[in-house]
């Protein structure tokens, strides 16, 4: 019986055709051809190498421009005027191109004097077309160009500036103007060539209306064109004897106002056309309040 410790001869000398097979010139030059003939895997295997990497890269680009549209910033079009002159947009024109801060209101929650981003609730969907193609293949290629954000969402994005918060009163009167809880607001952004009118002369610039107060968790958004913005004033509802004498927004005061929670995003700064490169300031209209 064989013990572990015994000494073993090596495997290729139990085979006598071993020795054939190392002398043999024939065997050897046949081994010599193979050698020559067989493919360089090595270029192949760095252009997959290079392939792979650039894919992880793509994948890695795609997935932090999606990370960066949902939570931090997104581009919108201005696509009317009813934001003139601080925003530019009308018919048939290139509108403003705005990059919309969503990182923001996640800490804190719009002030009076902010230009916002926002879905319209239910009542302001009221003539809202949809922008996809009625073809299924090109409706599917465009919802899956707008989870990536090279398409506007089907979505009524509206843009307005935030004039009332929840549990201020929103009125206006061609005696006092608009104020908000009785104090007159500071409007700088009110251009009177703009607007066809004078502000001075017509501080409504439109029917009176109020007084609303605005529900918790709710806001009053006005167009810095009044003139020409259909805002919180176009869908609020109003008591029928105070319309009769021109007065609106007289209701349900939640009508006409739109959720915080609808709000997308704060409106930072212009991002094309290059001749309207700029920041989208907020105005603390509210001053001294």
């Amino acid at each position: 019986m064989e013990s572990a410790d015994s000494p073993q001869e090596p495997l290729a000398t139990d085979s006598p055709q071993s020795d054939a097979t190392e002398d043999s010139p024939a065997d050897s030059k046949v081994t010599t051809e193979d050698t020559e003939s067989k493919p360089d895997h090595g270029k192949d295997g760095k252009k997959k190498s290079a392939l792979r990497e650039a894919a992880i890269l793509i994948v890695f680009a795609v997935g932090l421009y999606y990370v960066l549209l949902t939570f931090v910033a997104r581009p919108y079009l201005i696509p009317s005027e009813s934001m003139e002159p601080t925003l530019h947009g009308c018919y048939g024109c290139t509108g403003d191109r705005i990059m919309v801060d969503k990182l923001t209101y996640r800490f804190s929650s719009p002030k009076p004097g902010d230009v916002i981003v926002f879905k319209g609730p239910p009542a302001w969907d009221i003539g809202y077309k949809s922008i996809r193609s009625s073809n299924p293949a090109i409706r599917l290629l465009q919802n899956g160009l707008s989870f990536l954000g090279f398409v506007p969402p089907d979505e009524n994005d509206l843009v307005k500036r935030v004039i009332a918060v929840g549990g201020q009163t929103v009125e206006c009167r061609v005696a006092t103007g608009l104020t908000v809880d009785n104090k007159p607001l500071y409007q700088p952004f009110l251009d009177p060539k703009t607007l066809g009118v004078n502000p001075s002369v017509y501080p409504c610039l439109g029917p009176e209306f109020g007084p609303v107060t605005v529900p918790p968790g709710r806001l009053w958004v006005m167009g810095d064109n009044r003139t020409h913005s259909a805002d919180s004033r176009a869908h609020c509802t109003s008591v029928p004897a105070d319309l009769q004498r021109g007065v609106l927004c007289t209701g349900n005061p939640t009508h006409g106002t739109i959720p915080v929670d609808n709000v997308i995003g704060k409106a930072r700064f212009i991002a094309w056309p290059p001749t309207r490169w700029g920041g989208v300031s907020s105005v603390d209209i509210q001053q001294g309040q």
